[in-house]
């Protein structure tokens, strides 16, 4: 069966059209999964709290209008329907939607959905199918489980804030909320996994995503690092210790070049280009471990060289001998990029109240069945008629009476 996404929505179907969703929670951990899912079509009907909704909805930088300029990007192709989690008939509500879903993806403190009658045992007896994605700071179970966690905790608690930043700084963060978004990914993984066993055994499961064990999964060889030799990765700058040459360079007109030269062939590439061929020889910067250990005397040695290069020179020449290099992008530079263009990482789409509103493509790109942006974060409640009389079979006067006593 396939799902409907709009009433008016003429785009071709995804793959993920067959697939229904059910968002609760807010923020950017639950809702960054049940925007993914969306980007491949599935039809992700988020319950909000009625007269307030998700609090992403004024997050980031507004308009000078008050409009949120995330919400339209975490938001976009869902479905969004009012519904008092709080009373039993939003419950039942959501019971009802529920029994109709394929995923259930929430990320409450452990213990709310079960409080209000939600948990997994009581929703698997009405869809035994049912894939519940459970997104939490510190999981489902042990000590920490109860704890509110936020994706800055996650962060500091999964190892990746403290090798963070500038050696001679406090710990720094990510311009943006990645402990949040890797968490959302892991989930979105799982409840694909997850969705796929359903489909052949007939029984679902729950999906459990830390955010501390979705930033721990990134961490790279550190935990064997430190356990069977002693060595503690600390806080390195720009730079990946023992990595070189592999660092962002000054050029002569007061610019910034990212160069990454460290494999050997690549390195030898650079030093031809140079003009200091020699220094793929030299004992000192011959290998990989050799140009690691001397690794501060070799970025001292490009560092002189860039600098006396024009940015756009440089990029040139480094092209030319196949060396990996790059500016520095802001958003501005994206949307002046012509690979950006042609590839149409960024896209154009129509906002009700903003018009052309630029925002990030779907990712990845699949040949055959693409994911598309079919619109933007839905006004709060947008959605609710709509989802009570096709999915539910909700009469009009039901519906009426609904919003009347504030379920919805």
């Amino acid at each position: 069966m396939s799902y409907p996404t709009s009433q008016d929505d003429p785009s071709p179907r995804g793959p993920l059209s067959n697939v229904r969703v059910i968002e609760m929670g807010q923020l950017l951990a639950g809702p960054f999964c049940g925007q993914l899912l969306a980007d491949f079509d599935a039809d992700v009907i988020k319950l909000e709290d009625p007269g307030r909704g998700d609090p992403m909805r004024q997050w980031g930088r507004n308009t000078s209008h008050g409009e949120s300029l995330w919400w339209p990007v975490v938001g976009r192709n869902k479905r969004s329907v009012t519904c008092n989690l709080r009373t039993a008939q939003g419950q039942q509500i959501a019971r009802d939607l529920i029994a109709t879903a394929d995923i259930l993806v929430e990320n409450f403190r452990p213990g709310t959905l079960e409080r209000w009658g939600l948990g997994y045992e009581e929703l698997r007896a009405l869809n035994p199918k049912l894939v519940m994605v459970r997104v939490t700071g510190y999981g489902q179970t042990g000590p920490y489980a109860p704890r509110a966690g936020y994706g800055s905790i996650g962060e500091a608690m999964g190892g990746l804030r403290y090798i963070t930043g500038d050696p001679e700084s406090l710990p720094s963060r990510t311009g943006i909320s990645i402990g949040d978004s890797l968490a959302a990914i892991f989930a979105t993984i799982g409840a694909l996994v997850a969705l796929h066993s359903a489909q052949r055994t007939g029984s679902g499961q729950i999906v459990d995503s830390a955010i501390y064990e979705a930033v721990l999964a990134l961490m790279e060889s550190t935990v064997p690092e430190y356990e069977l030799t002693g060595y503690q990765r600390e806080r390195s700058g720009s730079i990946l210790p023992n990595v070189a040459p592999s660092n962002v360079y000054p050029t002569a007109d007061s610019s910034s070049i990212l160069i990454a030269a460290n494999q050997d062939t690549v390195f030898r590439r650079l030093a031809i280009a140079m003009g200091r061929p020699e220094l793929a020889d030299d004992p000192r910067y011959g290998s990989h471990t050799a140009r690691g250990a001397n690794q501060g005397e070799l970025d001292d040695l490009v560092s002189r060289w860039t600098s006396q290069q024009i940015a756009d020179d440089l990029l040139k020449l480094l092209e030319d001998s196949g060396v990996p290099a790059g500016r520095i992008y802001r958003a501005q530079d994206m949307l002046a990029d012509p690979h950006f263009t042609a590839r149409e990482a960024i896209v154009t789409v129509q906002h009700k109240l903003l018009g052309d509103f630029p925002v990030q493509n779907v990712a990845p790109k699949l040949s055959g069945t693409p994911g598309s942006i079919r619109w933007l974060g839905p006004e709060l409640g947008e959605h609710t008629d709509e989802v009570l009389r096709d999915v539910l079979a909700r009469s009009r006067s039901d519906i009426d009476a609904m919003r009347t006593s504030g379920a919805i």
